[in-house]
């Protein structure tokens, strides 16, 4: 089988005879549940699920939440082009937090203090990374930890001593890609996905064996010639080489199941569908792959031929919950066009109904004609109710309007739905919180020829331009057995945090004015603020250490979000004391 096959291994007899062996073995579940103690992986659990089960802190209490320290990270990160992203990583008492740029810092729980540092040293020309320099967290495993860097670098170091064990070059900058999620590790494999749908890349899944660096399989999310799912490309042009997907976030994992779990980006070129005939597999799709080979289990396509960058970088969620009758084995995502898909992630099908519906059609745009419409309800507006000044109003502005070299304004918007925060998820209610943006966009395309684009050069195709209405943000409960609002907030300002649930009747969300909340997670009643000083633009983690619940909170701002810097690690417990600082600017 050949690397275009969609997946490459070791062609040797002990490789082989390896799998053949772990297959018969009961598979690692350890991180399947969520953890009691310590935040070990990017989502919590393999699952995603961002729960904490602890109770310690609860409604009753959450009020007397103050900082036990508060730690700065040397400035790292600071300048104009960052974004503070990263969900803590807590382990044996030592907590992780990468910057934006690409350096890692290892905190004593106990203190604060730094016990170790690693300083990337990123080439300031390198010119490839969207939406803000970012990491948005770390790795951990075989006394390991693992780091994407900016440049396209994979690196282990040793968790004690931060001492780099091997580096690879997973892909190059210069053409296009860049890493800014946390890697997974599973078994012996760190597994990534890549940034750069924007730079006419070829999406990709790898994985590298955590000993030593060596590449195991590969995965493109583009299938290519002779494969199934690239006859939905042109078969008169070569663009499906340079047709985006990439991922952008940490993959879920169902150990028993055997399988990897992503979602893609948009296709390339974004906002021109001329030259990209067909539905663009496996673009803008949850995608299963084999976790040991990398080889394709099913798909489905939120977007087809997706013209309205609508991709899927929040990551997904696993679940089991009961639906009709029965316990079934879920998986959801919340894409950027507003909806929850929730899926039985055995094979893919729908959990709860998602029609295909026909949508308005642009034929210079070879628009799709139909879309997945998800039952239940939207998190975000997908409609205008009023023209904006200066603006026609074409078909609402609802979603999946269509447009050519005229700008067209619509809901959801590039920064309209759910972006990279990720959600979290409560398995006692089954319910979903979704960190989202309210925001129109105004779209247009450019003509292009079939040439492919150089490596590293931006292929969209179009653009979104400005318009005068705000962006807002809305926060939202949805149960997932009817993928329905519980609850909903509208935010002055987009969301652009993530979230995270406990047991204790909590959910943990941030704000870009620096502020940390904590709300009951049953009413959506803040119970909890905290000044932490910059932008509040990361997902928190809660763990215990030494039978005491903890808060961790990196407060740092984000380019996008256009909020202010900082360098803090905050530390919450319920006998800290250490109050609110100044908002920054």
């Amino acid at each position: 089988m050949t690397q275009e096959s969609g997946w490459a291994s070791r062609a040797t007899i002990a490789t082989v005879g390896a799998l053949l062996l772990t297959a018969c073995e009961a598979p690692d579940t350890t991180l399947v549940p969520p953890p009691s103690v310590g935040w070990p992986t990017n989502g919590g659990n393999w699952y995603n699920q961002r729960y904490s089960p602890l109770t310690e802190i609860d409604r009753t209490n959450v009020g007397q939440l103050k900082g036990v320290w508060r730690a700065r990270l040397e400035g790292s990160g600071v300048g104009p082009q960052y974004s503070g992203e990263a969900q803590p990583l807590v382990v044996d008492g030592v907590i992780y937090v990468p910057t934006g740029a690409s350096d890692l810092f290892a905190l004593s729980v106990e203190t604060g203090e730094i016990l170790w540092s690693y300083k990337s040293g990123l080439d300031p020309a390198i010119d490839v990374v969207c939406c803000g320099w970012t990491s948005r967290g770390v790795a951990h495993g075989d006394g390991r930890i693992f780091l994407g860097r900016l440049d396209g670098q994979l690196v282990a170091l040793d968790a004690k001593t931060g001492a780099v064990a091997w580096t690879v070059q997973a892909e190059r900058w210069q053409d296009g890609f860049s890493l800014t999620s946390a890697p997974l590790y599973y078994d012996g494999l760190v597994i990534t996905g890549f940034s750069g749908a924007e730079l006419g890349v070829r999406g990709r899944v790898k994985a590298f064996h955590a000993s030593d660096g060596e590449l195991e399989w590969t995965f493109y999310t583009i299938p290519g010639r002779g494969e199934p799912g690239n006859e939905t490309w042109p078969q008169d042009n070569e663009l499906w080489q340079n047709g985006g997907g990439t991922v952008w976030h940490t993959p879920a994992v169902d150990p028993e199941l055997g399988l990897l779990y992503f979602s893609t980006g948009n296709p390339g070129p974004d906002f021109n569908g001329a030259v990209r005939k067909g539905d663009n597999l496996y673009t803008s799709s949850i995608v299963a792959v084999e976790l040991r080979t990398g080889e394709y289990r099913w798909h489905f396509q939120q977007v087809h031929h997706d013209i309205w960058d609508y991709d899927a970088p929040a990551p997904v969620v696993l679940f089991d919950l009961e639906y009709g009758g029965r316990v079934r084995k879920g998986l959801a995502q919340a894409s950027k066009t507003g909806w929850v898909y929730i899926l039985d992630r055995t094979d893919g099908t729908p959990l709860v109904g998602i029609d295909e519906k026909p949508v308005p059609q642009e034929p210079r745009q070879a628009t799709a004609a139909t879309q997945p419409f998800p039952r239940g309800d939207a998190f975000a507006p997908q409609h205008l109710d009023i023209a904006p000044e200066g603006y026609p109003l074409v078909n609402g502005g609802r979603i999946f309007t269509p447009y050519w070299t005229d700008y067209v304004i619509a809901k959801p918007g590039i920064l309209g739905g759910a972006n990279w925060p990720p959600t979290a998820y409560d398995p006692g209610t089954g319910y979903l919180y979704v960190c989202a943006g309210d925001a129109a966009s105004s779209f247009i395309a450019t003509e292009l020829g079939t040439d492919r684009p150089a490596a590293g050069e931006y292929f969209v195709g179009g653009a979104f331009g400005t318009n005068p209405l705000p962006a807002y943000g809305t926060f939202t409960a949805l149960d997932l057995r009817t993928n329905t609002i519980v609850w909903q907030q509208h935010w002055a300002d987009r969301c652009y945090s993530g979230a995270t649930a406990t047991a204790g009747g909590l959910v943990f969300v941030g704000h870009n004015d620096g502020r940390l909340t904590a709300l009951d997670s049953a009413s959506g009643k803040k119970l909890w603020e905290f000044q932490t000083g910059a932008g509040m633009n990361a997902p928190v983690s809660v763990f215990a250490h030494n039978g005491k619940q903890y808060v961790a909170a990196f407060s740092a701002g984000n380019m996008f979000a256009a909020s202010a810097k900082g360098d803090s690690v905050w530390l919450f417990a319920l006998d800290g004391t250490l109050e609110p600082v100044p908002a920054g600017r």
